[in-house]
């Protein structure tokens, strides 16, 4: 079935937000109500999606006879996609335009990751610390101290230092150039949703992206090695000063177990964030008897601090149930344009980026897995600035 909302249903949805999804009596009923997807009933397993479907606002699934129901999550916008086809398995919202806080990086390291290797030593400038948002996360980035590329990039990941983000910015020819570039780098995608203003993913005007977004940029890193094994890394250790260093986990907490979340078997990893405005956001993929489901969790509208985990771990388990039971609703690749499938020739004199693009056929590669396993149970380093008067932002 396919849940639409019409234009006049579209308003009752958005007040049921923060009870979760929008419940029909039954698919003839949600054919009825909304108009979409007329040819549901009778639907042979082997039928495609139509294209624009999830560009209509409300929850979309097209399940088969034995199928499991979605689960009821409050999150503004949610998606489930199959990573290896880049089938959509189900949506709610999955173009409705939000702030993605952190999980813009991912578009952030698909953007500058090929541009360096990791074993480049960096000194850090006073310029390149600032202009870092007040309330940001932060690894702990020192001006004088030199660093690996490959040890900002796990502050980056990790940490998700708004710092080290600064950093790898200016070495990549400066803010306003690397914006450009994520920008860019997201319309190749076919990401249309995803305005970039600041590349560490804080508040600021403008700044949108959507879970239709944030899943082909997750899908994309998944294909990168670097990529693949800084997100799926749940605890590093980081230069310090005088030589010395100090050890930063994952605020992922499906990957860690850390804050009493359980960790997600299978858990690849991918990128968390929150932000004042964007609430908590969360795009995670896992891995289980040769599949790999992809999901994104935008602005739960229930629970806690954790509850963007708990509803991505029952969009996970849904995705793995209901394979071979659902139609897909779309596709990760559908919007992107056929002018960009072939990857473009890097630069000179920087190295060859790896596959980003995901292909037909995708199977989680070996030199992903899980640096200190997903069941690794670790407490994280948590930097909080709090600004007078106003909201916790970190982005």
């Amino acid at each position: 079935m396919t849940i639409g909302l019409s234009s006049r249903a579209t308003l009752s949805a958005r007040a049921l937000c923060a009870t979760g999804m929008l419940l029909l009596a039954s698919p003839a009923a949600a054919v009825g109500a909304s108009g979409a997807d007329p040819g549901a009933q009778g639907r042979p397993k082997t039928a495609m999606p139509q294209p624009a479907l999830l560009a209509r606002e409300g929850t979309h699934v097209r399940l088969r006879a034995g199928a499991p129901e979605t689960p009821d999550v409050s999150a503004m916008s949610w998606l489930v996609a199959d990573a290896g086809t880049g089938e959509v398995l189900a949506a709610r919202n999955a173009h409705v335009k939000l702030p993605p806080a952190s999980t813009l990086k991912t578009l952030f390291a698909l953007t500058v990751l090929p541009a360096f290797p990791g074993g480049v030593r960096h000194t850090v400038s006073h310029e390149e610390l600032m202009g870092i948002g007040e309330g940001s996360s932060l690894v702990g980035v020192v001006e004088g101290n030199t660093y690996k590329v490959a040890d900002l990039w796990r502050g980056v990941f990790l940490n998700s230092g708004n710092d080290a983000v600064h950093v790898l910015a200016a070495l990549n020819g400066g803010w306003e150039h690397t914006a450009r570039q994520m920008q860019a780098r997201a319309r190749a995608m076919g990401a249309l949703d995803t305005q970039v203003v600041s590349p560490d993913g804080y508040d600021a005007d403008g700044q949108v992206s959507s879970a239709y977004d944030l899943a082909v940029f997750g899908r994309a890193g998944l294909r990168n090695p670097d990529f693949a094994r800084y997100c799926s890394t749940a605890a590093a250790a980081f230069p310090g000063t005088g030589g010395a260093t100090y050890r930063i986990a994952n605020t992922n907490r499906l990957l860690t177990g850390a804050s009493g979340v359980k960790p997600y078997p299978g858990l690849i990893g991918i990128k968390n964030g929150y932000t004042s405005n964007a609430g908590n956001t969360l795009v995670a993929a896992a891995h289980r008897n040769g599949r790999t489901v992809l999901v994104t969790v935008m602005h739960p509208q229930q629970g806690g601090g954790l509850q963007v985990y708990e509803e991505a771990r029952a969009l996970l388990d849904w995705g793995f149930d209901a394979s071979g039971h659902v139609d897909p609703v779309g596709s990760l690749d559908a919007l992107r344009p056929v002018a960009h499938t072939a990857q473009a020739a890097p630069s000179a004199g920087a190295p060859r980026a790896t596959a980003s693009e995901p292909a037909a056929a995708w199977d989680w590669p070996t030199t992903g897995a899980l640096a200190g396993g997903a069941g690794l149970a670790a407490g994280t380093l948590v930097v909080v600035l709090r600004r007078r008067g106003k909201p916790l932002t970190r982005g």
